[in-house]
C-alpha cells in the first residue's frame, strides 16, 4: 500500500474530528463576545493544524517502516529463489550427466552383446566342426551314441532302484515284524487276548503248511491280489497251519476270512480264483447281516419291525463303539431297559424297543453327516416309529431334552451297559477313528477308486482308475496323498503310501 494512501486514511478522520469539535465549540460560545470567539476559533485551528500535521508525520513513519519490512522480505525471497536456480540447474547438469553415462553403458553393453553372439556362432560352428570330425574318425552316428549311452544309464539306473527297493522291502518287512510284536506284546498285556484277536485279527486253519506257498503264490502274487482285493493284511509267519488275518474294519475281515476259507476248502488259489471267492463271501457276510438283526429281535423279544431296520440293526454286528460290539450293546441295554421298567412297574415294552433301536444311527453314521442319535431319530421317524420311541432316540445324548420316562429309561441302560468292566476301551475307538480318517483322506483325491489302510496305519494302499491316472500320475499322487496325511493327521512313525494302477482288458470268445 501506498504511503500516501495510508496518511490520507488517518489524516481525514482526524481532521473531520478536529472540525466537528470546532464547530461545537463555535456553537457553545456563540454568546460569548465577538473576539473571544474569533481567538478561540483561531487557537481551536491551530490546534487543528498541529494534529494534523502530526497525524501526518506518524502515517508517514508507519508507511516507511511497512515498506522497509516489504522490501526485506521481498529481497529475501529473491535469494532464496536464486538459491532454488542454482540448486535446479546443478540437478539437471547431474540428471544430464546420468543420461550420458547410461547412453554410453547401453551402448557398450550392445557392442558386447554383438560380440558374444559372434562368439556363440563360431562356437557353435566349431563344435558341429568338431562333431562331425569325430563322428568321421569314429564312424558312429551321434544320435545313436546318445541312445545307447542313455539305454546303459537306464538299465544301470533300473538295476539299482531295484535293489534299493529290495533293501527297502527287506528293512520295512523287519521293521514292521518288530513293531508288530512290540504292538501286540502290549495288547496282550492290556487287553485279554480273546479280545484283541475278536477286535483286530481272525486266525484260519489250514490243512498242512504247504497251503501257505499255495497262498503265497509265485513271486507273491496270489497274497498281493488278495490284500488289494480284500483290503486286509494277510499276515503268513511261522504259526504252524495257521495264517491271520488283520485289518480295523470288522466287516472287511470277516469278508476276507470267509474267502480265504472258500479258497482254502477249494485248493486253487489264483487271481481269478481269490476274486470269485470275494463275491461270495461278501454276499454270505450281507446274508449274515441280515440273519443277525432277526437274531437280535428275538433275543430282545421286539417285533414289528421294518425289514430296513432289522438290516441296519445287522451292520451293527460288525460296528463297535469304543471296543464294544454295538449290536451287542443294544441288546445288552433292551434287557436293562426293560428290567428297570418292570421294576419301576410300568409297561416294559415300550422302554425294550426304545432301548434296542437307540444307536441305531450308527449304522449309517460314516455315511451320513450329523450325531449318530438324530440320525437315528431320523431313521426311525421314516419307517414309521412312533413319536415316543423316536424322542428316546434323539435325546439319549441329551442333544435334546428328555421328556417322557421312557427317554430317561434309555438313557440309564445306555449309561449302565458302557459303563460295565471291560466294556469298553478308549484306546481301540481313538485307532480305528484314525484309520477310518486316513481312508476317508486318501479317498478324497480325483482318480481313487478304492483305498486301504493296512498295517495298523503305517500303510495305504490306493488303487487307482487307470484311465483317469497315468503312470507318471500316480507317483505324483503318492507324494500328494502323504503330503496330506502329514498336514492332517497325528501318527507315531511314518505311514507308506502306495499307489496300485492296474489296467484290465476283458473280451468273451463267442
Amino acid at each position: 500500500m501506498e504511503p500516501w494512501l495510508i496518511a490520507l486514511a488517518i489524516g481525514l478522520p482526524i481532521a473531520l474530528l478536529a472540525f466537528l469539535g470546532g464547530r461545537e465549540f463555535q456553537r457553545r460560545n456563540t454568546t460569548r463576545t465577538g473576539a473571544s470567539a474569533v481567538d478561540a476559533l483561531r487557537q481551536a485551528r491551530l490546534d487543528a493544524q498541529r494534529i494534523l500535521s502530526r497525524a501526518e508525520e506518524e502515517s508517514r513513519a508507519l508507511a516507511e517502516s511497512y515498506r522497509e519490512r516489504e522490501e526485506a522480505a521481498l529481497a529475501h525471497r529473491h535469494v532464496e529463489a536464486d538459491a532454488l536456480e542454482e540448486r535446479l540447474v546443478q540437478r539437471e547438469a547431474t540428471l544430464e550427466q546420468r543420461a550420458t553415462n547410461l547412453a554410453h553403458r547401453e551402448e557398450m553393453l550392445l557392442d558386447k552383446e554383438r560380440s558374444l553372439g559372434e562368439a556363440r556362432s563360431e562356437t557353435e560352428a566349431l563344435r558341429e566342426e568338431a562333431r562331425g570330425h569325430l563322428e568321421r574318425i569314429a564312424g558312429f552316428d551321434s544320435r545313436a551314441a546318445k541312445e545307447e549311452l542313455l539305454m546303459k544309464v537306464e538299465d544301470e539306473a533300473r538295476r539299482e532302484a531295484m535293489v534299493l527297493v529290495r533293501d527297502l522291502e527287506m528293512k520295512a518287512r523287519e521293521e514292521a515284524d518288530r513293531r508288530g510284536r512290540r504292538i501286540i506284546a502290549t495288547a496282550v498285556q492290556r487287553l485279554a487276548a480273546e479280545v484283541v484277536s475278536e477286535s483286530t485279527v481272525s486266525v484260519v486253519p489250514l490243512p498242512s503248511d504247504d497251503m501257505k506257498g499255495r497262498i503265497i503264490g509265485r513271486d507273491g502274487r496270489n497274497i498281493r491280489t488278495f490284500e488289494a482285493v480284500t483290503g486286509v493284511n494277510l499276515i503268513v509267519d511261522d504259526t504252524p497251519e495257521a495264517v491271520s488275518i488283520s485289518t480295523f474294519d470288522p466287516v472287511r475281515r470277516e469278508t476276507a476270512r470267509r474267502a480265504l476259507q472258500r479258497l482254502v476248502e477249494d485248493g486253487r488259489i489264483h487271481p481269478a480264483s481269490i476274486e470269485e471267492a470275494y463275491e461270495k463271501a461278501r454276499a454270505e457276510v450281507e446274508q449274515s447281516v441280515r440273519d443277525a438283526g432277526e437274531w437280535a429281535m428275538l433275543e430282545v423279544g421286539v417285533t414289528r419291525l421294518h425289514p430296513e431296520l432289522v438290516t441296519l440293526l445287522g451292520r451293527l454286528k460288525y460296528r463297535t463303539s469304543y471296543g464294544q460290539n454295538v449290536l451287542n450293546h443294544l441288546v445288552e441295554a433292551a434287557n436293562i431297559a426293560g428290567m428297570l421298567a418292570s421294576e419301576m412297574g410300568i409297561d416294559d415294552v415300550e422302554a425294550r424297543r426304545a432301548a434296542f433301536l437307540h444307536d441305531i444311527g450308527k449304522a449309517v453314521s460314516h455315511e451320513v453327516g450329523g450325531s449318530h442319535a438324530m440320525i437315528g431319530a431320523e431313521i426311525a421317524r421314516r419307517f414309521g416309529e412312533d413319536a415316543s420311541i423316536v424322542h428316546a432316540i434323539e435325546s439319549h445324548h441329551n442333544e435334546v431334552e428328555p421328556r417322557t420316562l421312557t427317554a430317561v429309561l434309555v438313557q440309564a441302560a445306555d449309561a449302565v451297559s458302557a459303563a460295565r468292566p471291560g466294556a469298553r476301551r478308549e484306546a481301540l475307538e481313538s485307532y480305528v477313528r484314525r484309520l477310518e480318517k486316513l481312508e476317508e483322506i486318501a479317498s478324497s483325491f480325483v482318480g481313487v477308486e478304492r483305498v486301504f489302510a493296512m498295517q495298523a496305519g503305517r500303510e495305504v494302499r490306493v488303487a487307482v482308475s487307470p484311465t483317469d491316472v497315468d503312470d507318471l500320475a500316480a507317483g505324483d499322487l503318492a507324494r500328494r496323498i502323504a503330503r496330506r496325511l502329514e498336514e492332517d493327521l497325528n501318527y507315531p512313525g511314518q505311514i507308506e503310501v502306495t499307489v496300485i494302477r492296474e489296467f484290465r482288458a476283458t473280451d468273451f470268445a463267442r
